[in-house]
């Protein structure tokens, strides 16, 4: 009786897992190097699965009930064990159970920031944080790529594990869907929604994940981009580059400024004068303009007494950026030659598109 009860002893009859402390991913069955009997229970329950192992090689996955481990219902495992008369020899595998429910409320973040291409823009650096839900979806892809050999994968290895690669996974689906700088930083939903997709392709194919949802809660950008973008959205509010640069103008003159617009004010005011002076003769003395003070010192960085202007010295003189000035004149609504590389905007052009 004694050699008997020491036989059975070294014989599993019954694996079962009950998970209470839900951050587990993947649990490895304890064998204490014991042997499977054939005919053994195994027990799994609702959001898991039993993943069986043979000397490095993953075999069987068997899902939610009870099974009874036999040749029949594990039949790759009887295939590397070369059962092919249906033997009733007990085995030796290591069993893995991973819990196949949704883990909610992880978070990834940039540590560093994205470099983009933006259309608008050019390259941007961009920073990001929010939140995604995950349930594993391929056990063995899982376990080879994640959990590997961990008898008790826990949620903050995996958060470890993963937040680099969601973060690169997500820059090249950002990259990807090209996505403009400005729908990045103003419509989180929209695009944690349109990038899930890509994600997922990505998650499925390399670790055997399913994101269920991906959010994102903030998108930073640098300051020098964030002015610009306050630019664009008060331009797009006004219509076009011809109506701002008279609204900033009248603005300038109302409130007595200086400053970008009243740059501008006093760009409009010169313009007048020269023409009343062709018109008038030499001797002609210029009619006063608004927010002009004769005599007064030039202001610095406005265009001297040049006759053509680079696109650089009419954004600095308007007060706005070079690439709006490029912007007109491509869209030949600002008159200039192109000389070479290099636009050239004759004084004559640029008092026709301030007169509008």
């Amino acid at each position: 009786m004694a050699l008997m009860d020491f036989i059975n002893r070294q014989f599993i009859d019954v694996i079962e897992w009950v998970d209470d402390s839900r951050d587990t991913l993947s649990y490895r069955f304890p064998d204490d190097d014991k042997q499977i009997k054939n005919e053994a229970q195994l027990i799994v329950r609702e959001g898991q699965v039993a993943q069986f192992v043979y000397v490095g090689q993953y075999a069987d996955t068997l899902g939610p009930g009870k099974h009874t481990l036999k040749t029949e219902n594990i039949p790759i495992i009887s295939d590397l064990l070369g059962w092919k008369y249906k033997f009733q020899t007990p085995f030796k595998a290591d069993v893995y159970y991973v819990t196949t429910r949704v883990f909610t409320g992880n978070k990834w973040g940039t540590s560093n920031p994205v470099m983009m291409r933006d259309a608008d823009f050019g390259v941007v650096r961009m920073r990001a944080f929010g939140t995604y839900d995950f349930k594993i979806v391929n056990p063995v892809l899982f376990l080879k790529e994640i959990a590997g050999t961990d008898h008790h994968f826990r949620l903050d290895e995996f958060n470890d594990v993963m937040r680099s690669r969601i973060v690169s996974v997500f820059s090249e689906a950002l990259a990807t869907a090209k996505v403009p700088a400005l729908d990045v930083a103003t419509r989180y939903g929209e695009l944690g929604s349109a990038l899930l997709e890509p994600l997922n392709f990505v998650m499925r194919e390399k670790y055997g994940l399913e994101l269920t949802a991906f959010v994102l809660e903030n998108v930073s950008v640098p300051p020098e981009l964030e002015q610009a973008i306050d630019k664009r959205g008060a331009m797009t509010a006004i219509g076009n580059l011809n109506d701002y640069v008279k609204y900033n103008m009248g603005n300038a003159l109302a409130e007595g400024k200086a400053g970008a617009a009243g740059i501008g004010a006093e760009m409009a005011a010169g313009l007048s004068m020269g023409q009343a002076m062709l018109q008038g003769g030499a001797g002609a003395q210029p009619q006063a303009q608004p927010g002009f003070v004769p005599g007064a010192a030039p202001v610095a960085g406005a265009p001297g007494p040049l006759t053509v202007f680079t696109p650089e010295q009419v954004a600095q003189t308007l007060g706005v950026t070079p690439a709006d000035v490029m912007q007109e004149l491509e869209a030949g609504t600002l008159k200039g030659r192109k000389i070479g590389s290099q636009w050239r905007i004759p004084h004559a052009a640029l008092d026709e598109f301030l007169k509008g």
